[in-house]
C-alpha cells in the first residue's frame, strides 16, 4: 500500500513509501485472513467468499455488448497462414462450444475474404459488360459465349502455371492476373470471330471460310501471345535488372511481388492460345454442322408438304 512519497537530495525523481507485508507472508494466502468489520466483530474474508485462482484480465473488450476475446499465433518459415486456418476451421467443426460463444476469424483471413469478395464482384461485372457488348456488336449470342467461354477456361492455365513454379494463388494479385488476361483473351477471340463472319460471306462454305480464318489470322494472334509472354518472363522469373549499375539478379524483394501476376497473365495466355487457335475454330464448324443439318431437315419437310398438294387436289376433284 503507498503511504507516501518523497524525493531524496541525490534523486531527481520521488520515491514511493510502501507498506508491505513481511516476506513470508507474501502470499496467495495471505487473502484469507484479511477480516472484514461485521455485527459480531471482525470476521476473515474466507468464510463469505471462496476464491479460485484465474489469469488477470487487464482490459475487457466489447463489441455490440458482447464480450471478446482474441487469440493470435504466429505461422512457422515456409507455412501459409491461409493453410492453417483451414486446419482450424475443420479441427473446430467437431468442438461444441458452449452457448453463446462463436468464433470468428479475423486479420489476414478477413482482409482476405473481402478482397476475394472485391474481385469476384469486379470479375463478374467485368464479365457482363463484355457480353453486353460483344452481343450488340456481333449481333449473336453464340459468338459472345465463345469469346467468355475462352477468358473462363484460361483461369486454369493460370492454376496449372502457379503449380508450375509452385506459387500459392495470391487473391489480390493472381486475381488482379486473371482480370487483365480476360482483356488480352478477349482480344484474340475478337480478331478470330471477326474474320470468320467476313469470310463466310463469300467463301463457298463454312469449312474453307475457317481454314483461311485460321491462315491469315495465326501470325497475329502468336505475334500477341509470344511477345506478352516475352515481356514477362522477367517478372516470372524473378530477375530485376538494374540498368544503372549494370546488375542482374534473382530474387530480389522487388519482384516477389509482381510474380504472381505476371504469372497468372502468362500461363494463362498461354493456355487461352490454344483454346482460341483449335477450340473456336471447331466450336464454330460445330455451329455451321448444326445449322446446315437444320436446313436439310426444314427443306425436306417443306418437300414433303409440296409433294402432298397435288395429291390432295386430285382427291378433291374426283
Amino acid at each position: 500500500m503507498k503511504i507516501s512519497d518523497y524525493r531524496p537530495d541525490s534523486s531527481d525523481d520521488e520515491v514511493d513509501i510502501l507498506a508491505r507485508y513481511p516476506v513470508e507472508y507474501r502470499t496467495l494466502n495471505q487473502l484469507d485472513n484479511i477480516r472484514i468489520q461485521t455485527s459480531v466483530g471482525l470476521v476473515p474474508v474466507s468464510n463469505f467468499i471462496t476464491r479460485t485462482p484465474k489469469q488477470k484480465t487487464g482490459l475487457l473488450r466489447r463489441t455490440d455488448a458482447k464480450r471478446i476475446m482474441f487469440l493470435k499465433a504466429d505461422v512457422a518459415e515456409g507455412v501459409l497462414a491461409d493453410t492453417k486456418v483451414k486446419e482450424i476451421q475443420a479441427a473446430m467443426e467437431h468442438f461444441e462450444l458452449p452457448d453463446g460463444v462463436d468464433v470468428t476469424f479475423k486479420g489476414d483471413n478477413e482482409d482476405q475474404q473481402r478482397s476475394q469478395d472485391f474481385l469476384v464482384s469486379a470479375f463478374a461485372v467485368a464479365l457482363f459488360l463484355m457480353a453486353l457488348i460483344l452481343v450488340t456488336q456481333f449481333n449473336s449470342f453464340y459468338s459472345a459465349f465463345l469469346i467468355l467461354f475462352a477468358v473462363i477456361m484460361s483461369t486454369a492455365g493460370v492454376f496449372i502455371g502457379l503449380m508450375v513454379i509452385g506459387q500459392p494463388f495470391g487473391i489480390v494479385m493472381s486475381g488482379v492476373g486473371v482480370i487483365a488476361l480476360a482483356g488480352i483473351v478477349v482480344n484474340n477471340n475478337i480478331v478470330l470471330i471477326d474474320t470468320y463472319d467476313r469470310l463466310v460471306q463469300t467463301e463457298k462454305d463454312i469449312r474453307t471460310a475457317i481454314l483461311l480464318t485460321g491462315a491469315q489470322r495465326l501470325r497475329p494472334v502468336m505475334l500477341t501471345t509470344i511477345t506478352t509472354i516475352l515481356g514477362l518472363m522477367p517478372m516470372v522469373l524473378q530477375i530485376n535488372i538494374n540498368f544503372v549499375s549494370r546488375e542482374i539478379s534473382q530474387g530480389a524483394p522487388s519482384t516477389q511481388w509482381w510474380v504472381q501476376l505476371s504469372t497468372a497473365i502468362a500461363f494463362g495466355l498461354a493456355f487461352a492460345t490454344v483454346l482460341t487457335l483449335v477450340l473456336t475454330p471447331c466450336a464454330l464448324m460445330l455451329r455451321g454442322n448444326i445449322k446446315d443439318w437444320y436446313d436439310k431437315r426444314k427443306t425436306r419437310k417443306l418437300g414433303k408438304t409440296d409433294d402432298s398438294a397435288p395429291n390432295m387436289e386430285a382427291e378433291a376433284a374426283e
